[in-house]
């Protein structure tokens, strides 16, 4: 290493590493370990953000639907409903088809 880095450089370096502010994660509200999020689906889970610096709580949500629909910004139910398209006319019966 002969040169030096400009510690601007390394701030910005450095800033690509750390998880963006305003992040969001999901923990469950449950005594004892903290398992894989989809273990318990029915238990209430704490939304947390993180601020830079320490994960701030944010909101409390029912179960683990809900708070990927908060995690994943997911609105409604998060069904996705057929569309609603015109219908074609139907074609003229041709000289092959019987009436």
């Amino acid at each position: 290493m002969d040169e030096e880095e400009s510690l601007a450089s390394w701030a910005a370096r450095r800033e690509q590493r750390l998880r963006p502010v305003g992040q969001l994660r999901a923990v469950r509200l449950a005594d004892g370990q903290q398992r894989g999020a989809h273990v318990a689906p029915g238990e209430p889970r704490l939304i947390m953000r993180w601020d830079g610096f320490q994960w701030l709580p944010e909101t409390v949500v029912d179960d683990y639907a809900a708070a990927q629909r908060i995690l994943h910004g997911i609105e409604g139910d998060g069904r996705l409903r057929p569309v609603n398209r015109a219908q074609r006319p139907k074609k003229a019966p041709g000289r092959h088809r019987k009436p």
